[in-house]
């Protein structure tokens, strides 16, 4: 199948065309190929690219940044996949598009399904769902990928904040007052691998299996990390004046990606050891040359 996946050197993009090019015939790009708020640019790469599915994981992704930038990040979020979209109208392309937790509220006490409406906290949030909605108005054959709170080898993230701050610090203050679903990058492929190869289309949630607070992560990190002696203390969210408001509660139901396509991912914690022994390794390898 000739995929194209954009956002290509990102953290998910980079596992993804690692792991579905062995199967599929992969073209990856990134903003140094194609401006996503650039209609014309985008509707000449995927006419020339001619693929069955575009996988659009391009995103301004920086939610406090995003607070002072409201007009990029809907240029390249809300208009960049409304652009994806319409080039994909144009040449017959599935599209999977990935979303994210915070197009929800946090008001919810119960795991947020599919059909339950969104209401974004921020600007990040808000114009990734306006990304949904494109989405949804312009290509039938469609996927909506939610997920969250994700950590991978190949960008920032919370994982490798925490282990950074664990050499410097005896203490680490970290929030107990947002709960979410800690997400690996390459178990979320396996899963987009699957909906690929199917015509299983509409929105699905997906993540690792579990929940916990940044607190209870950061905790389990430096724990498994084994290289640290700080303590990891628990404060609420109005310690940390933070640009961007985040949904205190965002976990995820993913019960129908699971009755759909016969498999949920793994319970966090497990995601989470594999992906801290995938750091060690490279750390060794550091030191070693």
């Amino acid at each position: 199948m000739k995929i194209l996946v954009t956002g290509a050197r990102g953290m998910l993009g980079t596992d993804l065309c690692e792991i579905l090019s062995p199967e599929h015939q992969i073209t990856g790009v990134d903003v140094e190929d194609a401006d996503v708020g650039l209609a014309s640019e985008m509707e000449e790469l995927i006419r020339r690219a001619s693929p069955q599915v575009v996988i659009h994981c391009a995103a301004y992704t920086d939610v406090d940044g995003g607070e002072s930038r409201r007009g990029e990040v809907f240029r390249v979020n809300a208009e960049g996949t409304r652009n994806v979209a319409a080039a994909c109208r144009e040449t017959g392309s599935v599209l999977m598009y990935l979303s994210t937790d915070y197009v929800f509220d946090g008001k919810s006490k119960r795991p947020y399904s599919e059909t339950d409406a969104p209401g974004p906290l921020n600007v990040y949030g808000a114009s990734k769902l306006e990304g949904e909605r494109s989405v949804q108005g312009l290509v039938s054959a469609h996927f909506i990928v939610r997920t969250s709170w994700l950590f991978g080898l190949h960008g920032r993230n919370f994982v490798d904040t925490i282990i950074r701050l664990g050499q410097d610090r005896e203490t680490i203050e970290v929030v107990n007052d947002q709960v979410g679903c800690p997400t690996f990058t390459r178990d979320l492929c396996l899963a987009l691998s699957a909906m690929v190869r199917s015509n299983e289309y509409g929105i699905y949630h997906v993540c690792n299996a579990g929940s916990c607070s940044w607190f209870d992560f950061a905790g389990e990190i430096l724990q498994l990390w084994g290289r640290s002696t700080a303590r990891v203390i628990p404060t609420d969210s109005t310690r940390f004046r933070r640009a961007a408001a985040r949904p205190a509660f965002s976990v995820l139901d993913t019960s129908l990606f699971q009755k759909t396509f016969g498999f949920s991912l793994r319970d966090w914690r497990a995601a989470l050891a594999d992906y801290v022994e995938l750091k060690k390794k490279r750390v060794v390898a550091n030191e070693t040359y």
